[in-house]
């Protein structure tokens, strides 16, 4: 399945995710929506805090992603 997204929005992820140790925009954009889908748990290695998690989840309702 592809997921697309706006350009602008690719750009500033891939500007995000610099030195983060994500490989791709992809792989961070999976990373991401597997913590929404799992209420923030993390399982394994951790990188956010929930500070960041509450973060990613805002933006992404301000984006229309998702719905509370």
């Amino acid at each position: 399945m592809t997921i697309k997204i706006p350009r602008e929005l690719y750009l500033k992820l891939r500007e995000i995710i610099r030195d983060t140790g994500f490989s791709s925009v992809t792989e961070f954009i999976v990373f991401t929506m597997r913590m929404i889908a799992t209420g923030g748990e993390v399982h394994g290695e951790g990188k956010f805090d929930e500070r960041v998690i509450e973060e990613v989840r805002e933006r992404l309702k301000r984006l229309g992603y998702f719905e509370e």
